[in-house]
């Protein structure tokens, strides 16, 4: 489990984040409520040194019906970023993430979970594919619990093996049972189940040429992510594979990994906390020196 180091306490600038959030991806689709700031808990941003960072809470814009689990603690109304995953509903959303960038920003970082994380990992290799010429509308981000759809990654020419579909499949269905309403009454945070085949070193213990069906050592170069990245994940979440997948396409110099050893959330234990918060701190600081 990677720790983060604290970077020099006179490097880091004040950062504002947009976090994108959504409250699970399952099968072919995620949904996010507009209780935004639940899943960017008060627990880690008070641990933040400097006062000066900034959130801005961002909903999906699409209606749609709750995620498994969800209407259980929040009322309605309900959103995504789409509600059918496929290319054309992922570039639609890309649009809007664009004009929201515009209007809004600009913003130092994004921070997302779960199908945030989707919007925004596919933003950023469509952007390396196709736009790269163009400067990113931010300069970091930290991906909570998320990866990005095998739909964009075939349609960049990716080879996707059978194997990372079955693993894929497979995770996509366990977080559906796993994060149901029946789950949650009956085990509570028990209900998480490792994912198998990932052990407790998580990301140092992966082949570079068989990253759960995906062979990065011939992937595009020019699909790796440019800016400094944080890749949060808890090894108890069926859709594990999928973050340590999508930290696959950072450069390694200039991004983290970090096991939070639960599942499909944000734990708020204060040793979580303190170190997500490091991670804030480093990631900004790591795109104020470049």
């Amino acid at each position: 489990m990677a720790k983060a180091p604290v970077p020099p306490s006179s490097s880091p600038r004040p950062v504002t984040y947009i976090p994108t959030p959504s409250i699970a991806a399952l099968q072919d689709d995620g949904l996010a409520t507009d209780h935004s700031s639940s899943f960017f808990p008060v627990s880690f941003r008070d641990k933040l040194s400097d006062d000066d960072y900034s959130f801005d809470f961002v909903d999906g814009f699409l209606p749609s019906d709750p995620a498994p689990g969800v209407d259980l603690f929040y009322p309605p109304p309900y959103y995504s970023f789409w509600n059918d995953l496929t290319v054309e509903s992922v570039r639609k959303s890309l649009r809007w993430l664009r004009g929201l960038l515009s209007r809004n920003g600009p913003y130092d970082g994004v921070m997302c979970f779960s199908q945030g994380c989707s919007l925004i990992a596919s933003f950023c290799l469509y952007h390396q594919a196709e736009t790269p010429h163009q400067p990113f509308p931010f300069n970091a981000a930290i991906f909570i619990c998320g990866g990005v759809p095998f739909q964009v990654l075939d349609d960049l020419g990716v080879d996707i093996t059978k194997e990372a579909w079955e693993i894929n499949h497979k995770g996509a269905k366990a977080l559906a049972e796993q994060a149901s309403t029946d789950a949650i009454l009956k085990a509570g945070l028990n209900r998480w189940t490792s994912t198998e085949g990932l052990n407790s070193n998580g990301d140092a213990a992966l082949d570079p040429a068989n990253v759960f069906g995906l062979d990065f050592t011939k992937m595009p170069k020019h699909l790796q992510i440019k800016v400094p990245t944080v890749h949060i994940y808890g090894n108890k979440d069926p859709r594990s594979t999928a973050s340590l997948q999508l930290a696959h396409f950072s450069d390694p110099t200039l991004s983290k990994t970090y096991d939070h050893g639960g599942g499909h959330d944000v734990p708020r234990r204060t040793n979580v906390s303190e170190d997500i918060a490091r991670l804030v701190e480093w990631v900004s600081w790591a795109a104020s020196v470049r």
